[in-house]
């Protein structure tokens, strides 16, 4: 597939530890009339953390430049290295976007560790996941929240089965086989809903309900911890990155 992303998208992102595109981009289903997501961390200077007035710990800024809608979230690196800690699948497929914007060598560092924050328990995440978009799409009809819930149930059999994260739905073939064609008709429209050649609900429901058993079972024999082992060196690299102390590699 693809991607038609701006080219200017690496000037708007500003001082920050990195920023990745995710939304329908990475995950493989752009519409003809998407905006772009993008994700990453930025890094509060050391008096916005130790004094009496902090900084924010999340910044979300949109904006519209050259007919696109840009949607800019960052996290403090902290509060990231957090969620990271937390089987929080959507961090780590922002901070392993093959779609980079910005980098530094915080970014690779971070990169470096997430094998570390890897855990079995990640398929709660995507269980989960999957069952507020099929709720979406049972409500709506919506093609959107049904191809993201075959994109949750995809991402996490590929986690639990190889250690990999992969949100590229068009990459991983766990998916029913007419879902190539339901991605094609999502791309001529971001509200678009079941073209008429579809499968009925019946057959969607059952195929969602075997790739949700799928997954669980998935999840019962993967080889992943049972924990994430990365905080001490996430720890030291956010405390390395506050102090201004160099970058190391952390492997």
């Amino acid at each position: 597939m693809t991607r038609t992303l701006p080219s200017w998208l690496g000037e708007v992102t500003g001082d920050v530890v990195f920023a990745t595109v995710s939304g329908a981009h990475l995950y493989g289903f752009p519409s003809v009339d998407s905006d772009v997501d993008l994700r990453g961390v930025h890094l509060m200077p050391i008096e916005d953390v130790v004094g009496l007035r902090t900084g924010a710990e999340t910044i979300d800024r949109t904006w519209t430049r050259d007919g696109v809608e840009v949607d800019l979230v960052t996290h403090d690196l902290a509060k990231f290295a957090r969620l990271l800690l937390r089987r929080n699948g959507y961090v780590l497929e922002q901070l392993l976007s093959p779609l980079v914007v910005a980098s530094s060598p915080l970014h690779e560092e971070l990169v470096a560790l997430a094998p570390d924050c890897l855990t079995r328990h990640h398929a709660h995440h995507y269980l989960g996941f999957a069952r507020t978009q099929w709720g979406f799409f049972e409500r709506t009809g919506e093609l959107k929240p049904l191809l993201y819930t075959f994109r949750v149930l995809s991402t996490g059999i590929h986690l639990m089965r190889t250690g990999e994260v992969v949100a590229d739905l068009t990459a991983l073939g766990h998916a029913p086989a007419y879902v190539p064609e339901l991605v094609a008709a999502k791309r001529e429209a971001e509200h678009g809903t079941l073209p008429p050649d579809a499968p009925g609900r019946e057959r969607l429901a059952a195929d969602v309900n075997a790739m949700t058993a799928r997954l669980e079972e998935e999840r019962d024999r993967s080889p992943l911890p049972e924990q994430a082992t990365a905080e001490p060196a996430l720890h030291d690299l956010v405390v390395r990155a506050r102090l201004g102390r160099p970058h190391v590699s952390s492997r």
